[in-house]
């Protein structure tokens, strides 16, 4: 075969140039995919797989406002993504959702932002349950949108029983909407509950025999009937899980255990919309209207809890081949949820490594995880972005009092006016990834 070197000797012209490059192109083609493979692979080593740095990216009003992808995040996965459309960095998405399981999740965001994202990429609200093994064997009411009573048992829940079969076995619990007000049946069972089985089919089942009483609550997100919820929410907590019983409030009250303390959220509307957050400010202070006392929770879950931030940190971790991450940057739009829990646990963070801080930190949930966790990172810092909830100020009015944010915050939440300080305040997802990437690459 005659050599290209040859050939230039034995033509001329545009004929010889032609000839060199169709028969290099193939070659040069290849060379150049080994050399950004090489480049993505030592980035990787460097910076994903050697354990500098993660991220932890919110969700709604960061990459998404009503399910429809912002702009800033299409670029900014560009730039996340090596040739092979894996990571530079690990990344986790930390949501305060939680009427779906991560797969459907995993999905929906893979679609929309057309990046491969797997379940274990995924914390929603209600994620650290999995870790609160001491209850799961107790017989649970759950309350919420979505398929909460598969969710719940596959986070390890044995016994579950949801608003909507309580309702059904005690008909005149439910007497707000006159529409649906059931016909008085001629005899009740005052201590049954409606038990769903693992197969999903229900059965009536003595609570007495097999789930005894009611002996915790967990409360998933906001309902799409908050009336009924409330209503029978009471009945459960001021009966000591009783429901068909009169009102007698127990000296010690049930647990509860509530995810996504979120007031507010961002969705296509120009305001923010009302979060399960404003679900439990109902809850409480009809519970206090008729007790006199607060309402209390055994634990808060996701965002700003520190359960979240520590089962986020395992999740970076698998995603790192279980290596270590020393910075963790947590991009979110939200002062009061984003910002708030990643300077909270960036505290928790620096005090566990003086060894002089108990394991949760914070009066915003007690209950402690029952598995190890893996060593902590160094440092966790907020990056705030203005796509959402929280918007740069007008050069007509002045950005908001620190007190008059945490008005926005959990009662449970320790009004710090530090703790809602951003480390870094930029325009959109974009320009924080540009920040972890000038800081890193």
């Amino acid at each position: 075969m005659t050599s290209p070197r040859s050939l230039s000797h034995k033509s001329s012209g545009t004929a010889t140039v032609v000839v060199v490059v169709v028969m290099w192109a193939p070659r040069l083609r290849l060379a150049l995919k080994a050399a950004a493979a090489a480049r993505s692979a030592a980035a990787r080593q460097r910076h994903g797989g050697g354990g500098e740095a993660g991220i932890l990216l919110d969700v709604d009003g960061v990459l998404l406002r009503g399910g429809r992808v912002i702009p800033a995040a299409r670029r900014a996965f560009r730039k996340l993504l090596d040739a092979d459309g894996r990571f530079l960095f690990p990344v986790v998405f930390v949501t305060n959702a939680g009427s779906c399981q991560p797969q459907r999740k995993a999905q929906q965001l893979s679609a929309l932002l057309d990046v491969r994202i797997s379940p274990d990429q995924v914390v929603l609200s209600y994620s650290p349950l999995r870790m609160l093994s001491s209850f799961h064997d107790k017989c649970v009411l759950v309350s919420g949108q979505g398929p909460v009573s598969d969710i719940a048992r596959s986070l390890g829940f044995k016994k579950v029983v949801s608003v909507e079969k309580l309702c059904e076995q005690h008909p005149l619990l439910d007497m707000v909407d006159h529409n649906r007000k059931p016909r008085p049946p001629s005899e009740l069972q005052p201590e049954s509950a409606q038990i769903e089985g693992k197969s999903g089919r229900s059965r009536k089942t003595s609570t007495a025999i097999t789930c005894g009483v009611l002996a915790a609550v967990v409360l998933f997100g906001e309902p799409v009937r908050w009336e009924t919820n409330l209503q029978l929410l009471l009945d459960v907590l001021l009966t000591d899980g009783r429901p068909s019983r009169a009102y007698r409030p127990p000296a010690v009250q049930l647990p509860v255990l509530a995810c996504n303390p979120d007031l507010l959220w961002m969705a296509r509307a120009p305001s923010p919309r009302l979060g399960h957050g404003m679900f439990l400010l109902c809850l409480e202070s009809a519970y206090k209207k008729l007790t006199g006392g607060e309402l209390r929770y055994e634990a808060l879950l996701g965002k700003p809890g520190l359960l979240t931030y520590r089962y986020a940190r395992r999740a970076l971790t698998r995603s790192n081949r279980h290596r270590d991450v020393q910075t963790i940057y947590a991009i979110g739009d939200n002062p009061m949820t984003d910002v708030y829990g990643a300077n909270l646990y960036d505290r928790y963070l620096a005090r566990q490594h003086k060894r002089a801080m108990p394991a949760t930190g914070s009066r915003a949930g007690v209950a402690e995880p029952d598995e190890e966790e893996p060593p902590p990172a160094a440092r966790c810092r907020s990056v705030l972005v203005c796509t959402g909830v929280y918007g740069r100020p007008s050069a007509s009015g002045p950005a908001p009092a620190p007190e008059s944010v945490f008005l926005h915050g959990h009662r449970d939440m320790t009004a710090e006016a530090g703790l809602a300080e951003p480390s870094y305040v930029v325009d959109d997802v974009e320009a924080a990834v540009d920040l972890v990437l000038r800081r890193h690459l």
